[in-house]
């Protein structure tokens, strides 16, 4: 089960690298524009909130990596990372748009589980 909390972590830890990498750098180019479904104009407008944005997904994405350099020793810190991901997935799904609890809050809510049942 240890494999599979450690899969399901990297896969996550992965997701939030290229959300940062979409919100830092790509937000009003055409990937970016696609994935969040915003016009040149909004993303012009609200490019320094997006940067800002894509920090924090890289912090998740950077204490997920971290718990798993630690090995068997780093639970607690993806346990802690995982929750993080799972709050901002549910606040994120409330306020801005539906599909973000299936990007993050879900997944955030899977590798916890399996986390703790390792």
């Amino acid at each position: 089960m240890s494999t599979i909390a450690n899969i399901v972590v990297g896969l996550i830890a992965i997701v939030h690298v290229y959300i940062l990498v979409l919100e830092m750098f790509l937000w009003d180019k055409p990937a970016g524009l696609r994935a969040f479904g915003l016009s040149q104009e909004a993303a012009t407008s609200s490019k320094g909130l997006a940067a800002n944005q894509g920090l924090y997904n890289g912090f998740l994405a950077a204490g997920l990596i971290w718990g798993l350099s630690l090995g068997s020793d780093g639970a607690g810190v993806k346990m802690f990372f995982l929750g993080c991901v799972l709050v901002a997935g549910v606040y994120g799904a409330a306020t801005a748009g539906r599909k973000i609890l299936y990007i993050q809050a879900i997944p955030a809510a899977i590798g916890l589980l399996a986390v703790f049942l390792s």
